[in-house]
């Protein structure tokens, strides 16, 4: 009875080591088996395209710094020649004439001549009655090729302005900038108004400019040219500036040392180079070393 007791014992003893194992081993490969399957799943749903940015060739641009003020436009040349209307001879030929130096104007009828004493453009203006007579005007010549503008600039620039630094010159009247050049700078400080007086010669060669018309005048200093970016491409963290470049399709973040702005771009003092490309679009998709599509318009 002992001995099959013992044999009865042993024999439920094994099955239990039997069971036992069956059992961890059935939780091993179930919790292998969701490890497994959760990575395929992640890897499946979690690998997302590569974002389209668009991108642009670094290069190299004029950057500078400018003083804005406004001024009037005054013809560099004028003359005015009084007359009365009975002492003309023939029909006066004035509005919008153009003559060269040297050429008649008019006639009188006493046989003098009134000779153009440069070349430019006719104008009359009338004199209110009383002044020189009810028949008597004012014969204006205005040499139009070139135009200055007196401009009033603010102290604190003395040290900056000089002969010969570049203006740009616009108004409401036209879509057009034209070109001129500061020609000369006073000796001497307003001390009512704190500025000093200067004079931008422009070049007017197509005579759109009139006398008598109110224009905005840039002072153009501390130029420079230098590599450049668009502001879009460029990102600001506390002191630290950024850029992403691009390189076999894959974004890699740069930090730059930026100087000027103009015109919508950056200058770049250091941090890439000429020939480089930047994400200029799309920036905010965009992680260091991960993977881009271009889809810039012309590709």
């Amino acid at each position: 009875m002992v001995g099959v007791r013992i044999r009865i014992k042993m024999k439920a003893s094994s099955k239990l080591k039997v069971f036992l194992i069956i059992f961890f081993i059935a939780i091993f490969a179930i919790i292998a088996a969701r490890h497994f399957i959760g990575l395929h799943f992640k890897k499946k749903f979690s690998v997302r395209p590569a974002p389209g940015v668009i991108v642009e060739q670094v290069e190299r641009s004029l950057f500078y710094k400018s003083i804005e003020t406004f001024g009037t436009a005054l013809a560099q040349n004028s003359k005015t020649y009084r007359i009365k209307t009975n002492e003309v001879a023939g029909k006066l030929n004035i509005d919008n004439r153009f003559v060269k130096k040297g050429e008649i104007i008019l006639r009188l009828n006493s046989g003098e001549e009134v000779i153009a004493d440069f070349s430019g453009k006719l104008g009359k203006r009338e004199i209110a009655q009383g002044v020189l007579g009810s028949e008597s005007l004012i014969v204006t010549l205005d040499d139009l090729k070139k135009i200055v503008i007196d401009i009033k600039v603010p102290e604190n620039y003395v040290s900056i302005l000089k002969p010969g630094l570049k203006a740009e010159i616009t108004s409401s009247a036209f879509k057009k900038t034209f070109k001129g050049k500061i020609q000369t700078i006073s000796s001497r400080i307003d001390p009512s108004t704190r500025s000093i007086l200067s004079r931008v010669l422009v070049d007017n060669s197509d005579f759109k400019i009139i006398p008598g018309q109110l224009m905005t005048v840039k002072i153009i200093y501390d130029e420079i040219n230098q590599v450049g970016v668009p502001e879009s491409a460029v990102t600001i963290q506390g002191s630290t500036a950024f850029v992403y470049t691009v390189r076999d399709e894959t974004a890699e973040k740069k930090n730059i040392e930026i100087g000027k702005r103009n015109f919508g771009k950056v200058s770049v003092i250091s941090g890439i180079n000429e020939g480089d490309l930047v994400i200029t679009e799309g920036v905010s998709k965009v992680r260091n070393n991960a993977k881009i599509k271009i889809i810039n318009p012309n590709n």
